[in-house]
Formats: C-alpha cells, structure tokens, sequence
C-alpha cells in the first residue's frame, strides 16, 4: 500500500497565524454574495500541529515499527504459512502491518492536508516535502512483505485463506496476488519507491505549486484560478470572455513548464510499465482499478458512439438559446439567458443537501451531518488553497475531511452533494480496516455521483416555475456531459499523449494539437474554440496525479444512472442494499457488488442504459423549452 501526494486542505487551528475568515469573507463581497459562515476544517482529530510532541512522536515510532517488523519477518513467511498453525499465524502478521499503514496513512494525510491548504507557503511545503521523504524512507522497510506473500505457493495460500481467522483477509490477498505478474525483485522494488520522492512525486509536488501559484488578469483584477474559472460561470459574456482570455493567456506564459512535467511523468510511466511488463499504456490503472480492459474499451466506444445524439445535439440546442450558430468556449458552461442566477448561502446548501439525503434515508444525512458538526470540511476559497473539490478519506481509525472552494453557485450545491457522497462512503468502508476500505475506482464515484442524483431529483420536485426547470435541467445535463462525456475526451487525450511520448518528446505545439483533436470530436461543431483554448490541458490535475483516473467518472455516472433506475423502478430493499455496497469498501469485486441489483458492467448494453439517461434528461429539457 502506497501513500502517494495528497492534495487537501487546513485546519484553522493547526496555524493560527494562517486564520483566514476575514479573506475569504472579503472575497465573497467582492464578488457580490453573502455566503454566511464558511467552516473551515479541524485537524486537531489527526495531529495539534505540525510541530506537535504528538506528531513527531508518531514520526519516530512509525519508522522504528516498520524496521522492527522486517528484522522480525522478513524471509520468515514461507515458514510461517507450511507451519502448524498457519492461518493464525499470518493473520496476525497481516494485522500487525496493518497497524503500521494505518499509522504511516495518518501521518501523510494530515502532512497532505496542511500543505494543500496553502502550497504556496514555503512552511508548509517544506513540512510536507520532509514528511514524505521521511515516510517513503521508513516505508522501504516494508516492501519485502507484499513481495514475499506474493511468492508463497499458490496452492498452499489457495487452501490458507479458506480457514479462519486468514479468511478475514482473503479479499486483500486476493487483490495483492493480481499484482504478482508485474512485480520486480525487491532491490529494485525498493529503489522504484524511494525514488519516487525525487522522482514523480517531486514532479506533482512542482505542479501542484505551479498551479497554486499563477495569477490571472481579469479586468484589471489579479486572481488565483479558482475564482477566474468560477468567473467562467457569470451571467455577463463579457466577464466570461475577459476570464476565457486570462486563463488562456497565463496558460500560454506557463506552457513551457507544463510541457516539460507532462513529458517527464509520461517517461516517468512508460519506463515504469516497461519494467512491469504492461503492454497497454492504461494497463496499469485498470488493474489498479481492478477492472477488465475490455469493460473499460467497451464504456469508452458507448460513449465515443453517444457524442452526437448527447453532447452535439444539447450544445447545439443551446447556441440557439443564445441566439448563436456556434457557442463560443467561454458560453459551454455559462447560466441559461434571462434566468435569474441565485446566490446559495452555505446554510441553505446545506439544508438542500441533507434533507435530500435523509429522504432516502435519515442513515445517510446522519452521516453526512456530522461533517458540518464536527468541523470535517474546509469550504472557503483562498489564495494558495488546492483548487477543485475531493473527500480525503485518511485512514479507518480517524475520519474523512472534505475539501471545497465555496462560492455560492448552484454548481457548488450539487459539488457539496458529490463530495458529502464520498465523505459517507469513506465512513461506511472504514470498518474494514486500512489493508480493504479502500474503494477500487470502480465503485469510488458511485456513492458521489448517487448524492448529487439525489439532491437534484429533489430540487427539481421542488420547482414548478418553468423557466427554472429548464436552468435546473440545463445544468443536470451540462454536469453529465462534463462528467461522462468530457471525461472519456480526456481519456482519449491521455492515450494519445501517452502513445505519442513512447516515440520521444513531445512539443507543447504537439500536445495542445492533441488536446484540440479530442475537444472537437466530442463537444461537436456547435462550439467555436477561440484561439487559447488549446493551451487548457494544462491545469486538468488528473493527468499529473493519477494518470487515467478520468474514466472512473464516467463509469461511475453511468453506472449510478443504471443505479438510480433500479432505485426508482423497485425501491423495496434498495436501501439496505445500496448501504451494502458501499459498507464493502474494496473487500469485494465490482461485479459481485452490482450483482444484487441486476446490473452487470460487463456487459456493453449496461452502458447503453445511463447513457440512455441523458438523452431523456436533453428529451425533458426540450419539452420543458416548448412549454415557455
């Protein structure tokens, strides 16, 4: 088990010199909303601070445990499993390597989570560069162990896991031994990992402060990016374009660096898979994912298929909202003409939110409440602050934390409603313990996109006006083109990126030729892409950190899509068997999870069934347009 860079966000209370309600609250005035009281995160659950007795206690216990535990077992575990008591026996040595990731787990996370909330801050970046040199260090000493279980007789670990109390941990072994064909000698192993902190994390740790870093000129105002992409989103064409035009251009100052950590990563990975003996360059993810390449092309093909009948027909039908053949980029995602944009304070967001969630079941809002009450989320936008939205799950003995930059438009309800989905999924798989909570990408979205289903459904009930119904539906069907849609572009773009590099390096001209093939095969000929826009590969975080991880967001959507029509055809049981699910965590296989609700991904018709969601959705949304 790998701790690879985290990208989140600060407590208050871990640098009180660093209290920043007074900007992010200036912030929200300049642009014109009354947000309320934005919370932010307490970090105290997993450590006071960064210089706390506590913190450099665990610094120095975890490296001395993890050297303990290979003095103790290395070379020992072919003789533990032939001896007399062997299924006892390797539990416990499971169980006491999971005792040490978990702790290894808590100490990365918080040190991830200081640095995102300003990675600007040369503290705290140096706190989070030394934390993980230090870690990845003391965590060599524990490559051995998934080495040697990985060498142990199949026949013998076949028979091994069967028998209690071994048979706890089956699913993780099962896992690990999907690994075995890729797995190199354990001098070489060990060098892979420490390199990895000068290596490619050093090279996400460049991007990351890169991005954190730039400054936008729009309208005579320096911004961060998050509040010039919110920008992207106004209701004024004017300030869209003005916004377009200053990412494009700050985009082109940077392309430079950008071209040289996407060219690096990309060798960084070939060389990696070469080794391994993966023939495909999104092997590597797949197995990760534990998912069958054949799954994947099959989802990708449906949607490639879909582009016209989704994406080309709703942007063309709303260029004519616009009163435009084409819409420019900077309009793709702007608000609907003539339809009043609201402001949500965050405690109206947060009432959409869990009451959506306690309709379907009060378990749910339950859990999802304490979020607020315990302080696990960090809302405000900042300067230096990690950009975007993600649930962090740390490890099984602390608790999620929640990142977001809040700004008060409907898409950052629905973006609550995502991030709150992951925050209870991660609490429901903790149980299973820091070696099976871990969710393959599979599953990872499902509980995310599902909450946002459900705060939309309930939103849409709700309102009658025709003119909102159609804002609401517009931007339900806008999201799901971005998440389905423009997820699987991105995937494509990354296969050719990553095919391309294994001929040698490419130019910055290369990739955003490459960036401008995908976007105009799937967004379709109603959108006119303006001169910059082929610089906007540059900021998608995706392609740094975790390379081909964009489909996961279109598997999950289609699949939740797939979910909810069972949810809404047969309720009975659905619950219970939805909790089920995602109380699994990554103790089971995809297919046997879904298979209680009638649903194989397997299967290429599966993806004809979300797919066909959206295309009812865009059906409701012209009915809606004809009635006004």
């Amino acid at each position: 088990m790998t701790h690879p860079p985290l990208r989140s966000a600060l407590a208050a209370d871990t640098l009180p010199s660093q209290r920043v309600h007074a900007p992010a609250e200036a912030m929200a005035k300049q642009a014109g909303r009354d947000l309320g009281d934005l919370p932010e995160w307490n970090l105290a659950d997993l450590y006071p601070g960064m210089d706390s007795p506590a913190f450099t206690g665990d610094m120095e216990k975890v490296a001395k445990d993890c050297a303990a535990f290979q003095e103790k077992w290395r070379g020992r575990l072919d003789g533990l499993a032939r001896g007399k008591n062997a299924p006892q026996a390797l539990h416990d040595v499971i169980a006491e390597y999971e005792v040490i990731e978990d702790l290894l787990g808590r100490l990365m996370s918080y040190a991830g989570l200081v640095y995102s909330g300003d990675t600007t801050d040369p503290a705290r970046a140096k706190f989070y560069g030394d934390t993980q040199e230090r870690l990845t260090a003391a965590s060599s000493d524990l490559l051995f162990f998934t080495l040697e279980m990985n060498r142990l007789d199949d026949t013998l670990i076949d028979g091994l896991i069967e028998q209690a109390p071994l048979s706890h941990y089956r699913p993780w072994i099962e896992d690990l031994r999907r690994d075995k064909p890729y797995q190199l000698d354990d001098r070489i192993e060990q060098l892979f990992h420490e390199k990895s902190v000068t290596g490619r994390g050093a090279w996400n740790r460049l991007f990351d402060e890169t991005i954190s870093s730039l400054r936008f000129d729009v309208g005579g105002e320096s911004l961060p990016i998050e509040p010039t992409l919110n920008r992207m989103l106004d209701t004024d064409e004017t300030v869209r374009k003005e916004a377009a035009q200053a990412l494009s251009a700050t985009f082109r100052e940077n392309l430079r660096s950008f071209t040289l950590i996407t060219n690096t990563l990309a060798k960084d990975k070939e060389i990696s898979d070469r080794w391994r003996g993966f023939t495909d360059v999104a092997d590597s993810r797949h197995l990760a994912n534990r998912v069958e390449r054949e799954t994947v092309d099959a989802l990708v093909s449906a949607v490639r298929e879909a582009y016209p009948r989704l994406s080309h027909r709703y942007y063309a039908m709303k260029a004519k909202w616009f009163g435009k053949d084409k819409l420019d980029f900077w309009d793709r995602n702007a608000p609907l003409p003539k339809v009043p944009q609201p402001v949500i304070g965050w405690g109206e967001a947060r009432e959409m939110v869990l009451s959506a969630y306690g309709e379907f079941s009060p378990r749910m809002a339950d859990i999802a409440q304490r979020f607020f009450d315990e302080s696990w989320i960090d809302a405000p936008t900042r300067p230096g602050k990690a950009p975007g939205a993600f649930a962090h799950p740390t490890v099984p003995s602390a608790h999620p934390y929640v990142l977001l930059n809040y700004q008060g438009k409907p898409r950052d309800v629905m973006t609550l409603a995502h991030e709150l989905g992951h925050g209870v999924h991660q609490v429901l798989a903790a149980p299973n313990g820091a070696l099976m909570a871990p969710t393959p990408l599979t599953l990872a979205e499902t509980a995310s996109v599902f909450g946002e289903m459900l705060t939309f459904r309930r939103l849409l009930a709700r309102t009658t006006d025709p003119v909102q119904r159609k804002a609401m539906l517009a931007q339900k069907v806008e999201d799901m083109l971005n998440t389905v849609v423009r997820q699987i572009a991105f995937y494509s773009f990354e296969r050719k990126v990553h095919l391309e590099r294994r001929k040698g390096e490419l130019t910055a001209e290369q990739l955003c030729e490459l960036w401008m093939s995908v976007q105009a095969e799937s967004l379709g000929p109603a959108i006119r892409f303006s001169e910059g826009y082929e610089t906007w590969w540059t900021y998608i975080p995706h392609f740094i950190h975790s390379p081909f991880y964009v489909y996961a967001y279109a598997f999950g959507d289609c699949l939740v899509n797939s979910l909810y029509g069972v949810y809404e055809n047969s309720s009975d049981g659905f619950v219970e068997r939805y909790f089920a699910l995602l109380s699994a965590g990554g103790a089971k296989p995809y297919g046997e999870l879904l298979a209680p609700f009638g649903l194989d991904a397997r299967d290429p018709a599966f993806w004809q069934i979300g797919l066909g969601m959206i295309a009812r959705l865009i059906d409701e949304l012209e009915a809606v347009d004809a009635q006004i």
